[in-house]
């Protein structure tokens, strides 16, 4: 073999062996978080919701360097202030479609109340626009879910363990297996609930106050 030759099969080896330490398939996971100052930057995928048509592939994601998750701070985060807001300009239609489904959005928050089953949703979608129009931020306490107007304030409360925690909606979703997922949250969310290990949680969710006025039609 050539020296060009042997040095072009060093170079292919190398390249994919380093796409195969970034890449999805080898991942069956969440990835660890990363503190505060070590966030990704957004991740350049425009105009999808983070809970979306997309959520049962594999995304592209940007990469970071490993770190050690400071999940102590994480679960320090202090509990969200109630706080009256217009709705978003996103995500409120009346009724909207989703894999074949359709789904009318509430009146109002007021007196929702409802159990079943929590998941959560991480890195994939960081740095992605939700359906409100905000960016995704795993590290905030908010929450997904397909029928309350945006934003609400809900406490979702574990079932198996009592531990609770409140939240504000800002994206629509669970669409995988709507008949029993009732809510997707956070990362941080999911830690302060005790359910990252397990993926998904028996829960309560109920609304808080400020309750939303009437959706404009």
């Amino acid at each position: 073999m050539t020296s060009a030759a042997r040095i072009a099969l060093i170079a292919a080896i190398l390249f994919v062996s380093g796409c195969k330490m970034i890449g999805s398939e080898e991942f069956t996971g969440p990835r660890p978080p990363v503190p505060e100052s070590s966030r990704p930057g957004p991740i350049n995928t425009a105009g999808r919701s983070a809970t979306g048509v997309d959520r049962e592939g594999e995304p592209t994601t940007t990469e970071t360097a490993a770190v050690t998750p400071d999940i102590a701070a994480l679960l320090e985060i202090p509990e969200l202030e109630l706080t009256p807001e217009p709705r978003s300009r996103g995500g409120n239609r009346s009724e909207y479609e989703q894999w074949g489904e359709t789904y009318r959005v509430l009146d109002t928050s007021e007196g929702y109340d409802e159990r079943g089953v929590a998941s959560w949703y991480g890195e994939p979608f960081h740095g992605r626009q939700t359906s409100s129009g905000e960016t995704y931020d795993m590290y905030e306490l908010t929450a997904a879910h397909r029928t309350l107007p945006l934003p609400s304030y809900v406490e979702v409360t574990n079932l198996a363990n009592g531990r609770s925690v409140v939240l504000r909606v800002t994206d629509r979703g669970p669409f995988h297996d709507p008949d029993r997922r009732i809510i997707d949250v956070s990362y941080t969310a999911a830690l302060k609930l005790g359910m990252v290990g397990a993926g998904t949680a028996a829960v309560r969710v109920r609304a808080l106050e400020p309750y939303q006025t009437r959706v404009g039609r």
